[in-house]
This record gives C-alpha cells, structure tokens and sequence, in this order.
C-alpha cells in the first residue's frame, strides 16, 4: 500500500475538490468531484449514468490530482490507482453519514443505498510537490 507523507495526509485532508481521469477505449475523461480521504484512500460519489461510472465499470484504473495552483503557491498531489465500488452495507452508511456532513449538496440532494455509489480509490503510485 502507498504511504504518504505527514504534509501529503495533511494536504489531502485540508482539501475536498479534486479532478479524477477515467479512460475507456483510449478515450480519456476528466471530471472534478468533492472527495473524502481517510487512512490512504479517496472516496467520492457518482450517479450510476455519469461517463465517470460507465468508463470505470469497464476500466477500473484512475488518476486523481489534489492541487492549488496561484501566485504564490503550487502544491499537488497526484495518484493512480484501482477503484471499486461501495453501493450498500455498513461502508455506504458511513460513507454516506461522512459525506452528508460534510458536503451541502449531499444534504441539499440526498440519496439511498443503490440509487448513487460511492467509488473507492485505492492508490498504486503517487507524485507530490510544493508541499515541502
């Protein structure tokens, strides 16, 4: 498993906006998604008829960038990994319970268990910089 460093973990945690790239058929696609990151791995939600579910049912590898970019900084994180699933169970419901209280379009929209899943990313190779 990926490790990151104290200054990554504090990064990654301070931040909730990312931009993930999926890819089916040489075709790449990139779409900006809140997240949650916790013990080394990223969450996000998706409708089961967005591009970004379609792509990783079929291909479940994805890049993720965490990033700030102004004058005067430039600090990212970016991974590649494997994704998978979590439509229902105790994991959804605390995933759910995380997200609701933490994003108002979670609770200006809510949602059940198999109606939107949580996607899991699990990274396999990570670059950092700016982040001394």
């Amino acid at each position: 498993m990926i490790k990151f460093t104290i200054k990554e973990s504090d990064f990654l945690k301070e931040n909730e906006g990312c931009r993930i790239s999926t890819c089916t058929s040489d075709v790449p696609h990139i779409a900006p998604v809140t997240y949650y990151f916790e013990d080394g791995f990223f969450y996000f939600a998706t409708d089961y008829d967005t591009k970004k579910y379609a792509n990783l049912k079929k291909n479940n590898r994805i890049a993720i960038s965490v990033d700030i970019y102004s004058p005067s900084q430039h600090k990212a994180v970016v991974v590649q990994g494997s994704t998978t699933f979590i439509e229902k169970g105790p994991q959804f419901k605390r995933l759910y319970e995380i997200f609701y209280k933490k994003f108002t379009w979670v609770r200006e929209n809510p949602w059940k268990e198999k109606e939107a899943p949580f996607v899991k990313i699990t990274p396999k190779t990570k670059i950092s910089w700016g982040l001394g």
